[in-house]
């Protein structure tokens, strides 16, 4: 089913506006999460290949590129945008296939691409700079400009969504950006490339390596013709890009995950929390940087919660992506092997809840029940790490400034969500949270394409979506002429 909706070829690299084999001609098997089977093999790009990429962004710059209009770039951003509504059930079959998530999250997915091309096919030509009062004889201005050539790299649990927001963002700005998706799942990044091509975006203003990171990620960090470069994925790795990034003295973005809380205080509207309690955990199998993997709910109303919470785990399926149950597969036998390790260290922990992997799933598939652990500790791994999959803890408190310790004492500060009828507790909550996004009463917002996201500490720095994001892809010149 997946070779006869690829409408492109997988084993190439995408560079300058042709599709292209990789310059040593290796490849890299592609795995099925869902059945462990094969589905093909994409390009194993190289330094050579990151070169042949840079220098095509960097004639984009000098070319028709440049010289295109924000109004220009933006309408080409808005026909990608149609082209990829167009495309949404053939870009949901392989993003379930590539990445192992139920159909129906990559189908909105697919949806989310669409919306933030058309978010900044708008915003495009509408990144004004300003005139400052100045000294008597002078008028002051500032401009944003692109960067220049950005590099891009993206992880495997949401493609379609990170390409949205972070190359959409930087094309939109002017940017010419060189693109290289996870080697676990990069088929619906070269659809992308695809589809700008079809709608008539320069050649060399994107470029798509696919490969290892030891290789082509770390030539693409490292290379002394990229003028920014955007990452997505662990502390581990996110660390060597910027150690990579400073030696060219490039700015960084990095967006590296999260231990995200939620805090249910004893007043708050439990029927209306239920859903996102879970559901904003267990999502694409709880491998989401955002997942909210931990619960704080104060002690008057915390068993009954919980019961309520465990409740939904017992009845969540895991089965393969194309079933849609309520989880797919890990996306491989390596990340399974991690959280079954954790899973071994909550082996003296309350097991509340715990869902099922369906009895007939195939055996080559990396399958983990959904499971919910309660009363535990604030400093337990389980409540300190992250985890990537479909485990969550429960931690019971009792006043606010105890919440308030237990959400802040991890090392990392991506999302929170508080969860109270008291107004002035969600205004002091949200200040003292420390998280790059707070949402009360609610988790996500909806996804919010217009809403800047991004961390702090361990979570990374720099912000990603809305306006934000093209302010992080330009850089502020200021023009001060003297004509008096």
């Amino acid at each position: 089913m997946l070779e006869q909706t690829l409408w492109y070829d997988p084993s190439k690299c995408f560079i300058n506006g042709a599709w292209v084999a990789p310059a040593k001609g290796a490849q890299l098997p592609l795995e099925n999460p869902s059945t462990g089977a094969s589905i093909g093999t994409i390009a194993r790009g190289t330094a050579d290949d990151i070169d042949a990429a840079v220098a095509a962004a960097q004639d984009a710059l000098e070319g028709d590129w440049r010289r295109m209009t924000a109004l220009e770039r933006g309408r080409i951003l808005a026909r990608i945008g149609e082209l990829v509504k167009a495309r949404i059930e053939d870009l949901a079959l392989i993003e379930a296939t590539d990445v192992g998530k139920p159909l129906t999250q990559a189908r909105n997915d697919a949806i989310a691409l669409a919306r933030y091309m058309e978010f900044y096919a708008g915003a495009a030509d509408k990144v004004m700079g300003e005139t400052i009062p100045y000294l008597a004889g002078y008028t002051v201005y500032t401009l944003r400009e692109p960067h220049g050539v950005t590099g891009h790299i993206i992880p495997w649990n949401y493609p379609m969504q990170i390409i949205g927001r972070s190359v959409g963002a930087a094309l939109a700005m002017g940017n010419a950006c060189v693109l290289k998706p996870a080697e676990e799942a990069c088929l619906t990044a070269l659809a992308f490339a695809a589809l700008a091509d079809e709608a008539g975006l320069p050649k060399g203003a994107l470029n798509v390596v696919p490969g290892l990171g030891e290789e082509a990620g770390a030539a693409l960090t490292a290379h002394p013709g990229i003028n920014h470069i955007s990452f997505t994925g662990s502390v581990a790795v996110g660390k060597l890009v910027q150690k990579a990034a400073a030696e060219n003295v490039v700015p960084v973005t990095l967006e590296l995950g999260g231990k995200s809380p939620q805090i249910v205080f004893d007043d708050a509207d439990l029927d209306a929390a239920l859903p996102f309690l879970v559901g904003a955990c267990i999502q694409n199998a709880g491998q989401t940087c955002s997942a909210a993997s931990r619960v704080l709910i104060q002690r008057g109303v915390y068993e009954r919660l919980v019961a309520r919470m465990a409740d939904s785990y017992n009845g969540m399926m895991s089965a393969e992506a194309l079933r849609d149950a309520n989880l797919g597969p890990l996306i491989s036998a390596r990340q399974k092997e991690i959280v079954e390790s954790y899973l071994a260290k909550g082996a003296d922990l309350r097991i509340a809840g715990q869902g099922k992997v369906l009895d007939d799933v195939p055996p080559g598939g990396h399958y983990l029940p959904a499971t919910l652990f309660a009363d535990v500790p604030p400093n337990h791994p389980l409540a300190m790490e992250e985890i990537f999959g479909p485990v969550q803890v429960a931690i019971p408190f009792d006043t606010e400034d105890e919440a308030v310790s237990i959400a802040n004492g991890t090392g990392f500060g991506l999302v929170a969500s508080v969860w109270t009828e008291n107004g002035a507790r969600q205004m002091r909550m949200a200040k003292r949270l420390r998280a790059g996004q707070v949402f009360i009463n609610n988790y996500g917002a909806g996804g919010g394409v217009e809403l800047p996201f991004g961390g702090v500490g361990l979570s990374g720095h720099g912000r990603e979506k809305g306006f934000q994001a093209l302010y992080g892809f330009s850089s502020l010149k200021t023009v001060a002429a003297k004509h008096d």
